[in-house]
């Protein structure tokens, strides 16, 4: 299977694609694919990183993931549960070309431009659940229209985006195996140093030929990446670990030092760990 690009199989003339994720884990391959992604968490945690952004994923989350938007689930073993997703896949162009340009349809253009970010559901989930829920039984008519009402929902909900910036190229397929191979790296790695030096071996370039490739793909610097899936983790033993005291946070998030633990935590999430805690 190839990591760049990832094509949806999809049988003959069908244009909307249901797939059911049920097993030890999700596809964990970075990847991007042509096709909009809506998705229901069932079951399972971990990381999700989409475009230029790292966040959390956690049962009973929704998640729009747009066209061409480079993204990857890895989830966390630990949880001694299998990962659980019900997702609908489809292209703006899968019911013609003019499909979505309907006036009737014109209240769904708001979906289409936070789909180009990626975005997590904050509002309405109950409601959106349940329509996911019905997929599994439904006809493909049913699934269609569906479809359509988790556009509107998805379209007026509350809503977080997932990436900062819109990427519109597509990997080829040795640029995707790079990236894969650094995020790889970087996320069984996070908790112990990590040098300019060894990152770029990784990559299989020079260290300056490396820096500029990284901040082109992900409009960061390689450390803030690695600085921004630190303290994702630290958020999560913050929450998760209540005994546990914030420089022992810090040192298993990976930073050996805790007044650059909270510079970085508080240019990040804006706030102090103890705050956020609290919060």
């Amino acid at each position: 299977m190839k990591v760049y690009p990832f094509k949806i199989p999809k049988p003959l003339h069908d244009s909307l694609v249901y797939q059911v994720d049920h097993d030890i884990a999700f596809y964990d391959k970075l990847h991007q694919h042509e096709d909009i992604q809506l998705s229901f968490i069932v079951e399972g945690e971990g990381t999700l990183i989409v475009g230029d952004s790292i966040n959390q994923y956690k049962k009973d989350d929704i998640v729009v993931i747009g066209s061409n938007l480079p993204h990857v689930f890895k989830s966390n073993l630990t949880y001694g549960k299998k990962s659980h997703m019900l997702t609908l896949f489809f292209a703006k162009d899968s019911f013609g070309n003019d499909f979505f340009e309907l006036e009737e349809l014109k209240e769904l253009t708001a979906f289409f431009k936070r789909a180009a970010r990626g975005f997590k559901v904050t509002s309405s989930k109950k409601a959106i659940s349940l329509l996911f829920m019905q997929l599994e039984n439904a006809s493909k008519l049913s699934r269609f229209l569906i479809l359509l009402e988790l556009l509107k929902k998805t379209s007026v909900c509350n809503y977080m985006s997932l990436s900062s910036f819109i990427y519109d190229k597509k990997y080829k397929e040795p640029e995707g195996k790079r990236m894969q191979d650094v995020f790889d790296y970087t996320m069984t790695h996070s908790n112990n140093d990590i040098s300019l030096e060894t990152i770029s071996e990784v990559a299989n370039m020079t260290k300056n030929a490396f820096c500029k490739y990284f901040k082109k793909r992900t409009n960061k610097t390689y450390f803030r990446f690695l600085n921004e899936l630190r303290i994702e983790h630290a958020c999560k033993l913050l929450i998760e670990e209540t005994e546990m005291g914030i420089a022992d946070v810090a040192f298993r998030s990976g930073f050996k030092n805790i007044s650059n633990f909270n510079r970085q935590f508080k240019m990040i999430k804006k706030n102090k760990p103890g705050n956020f805690r609290k919060l």
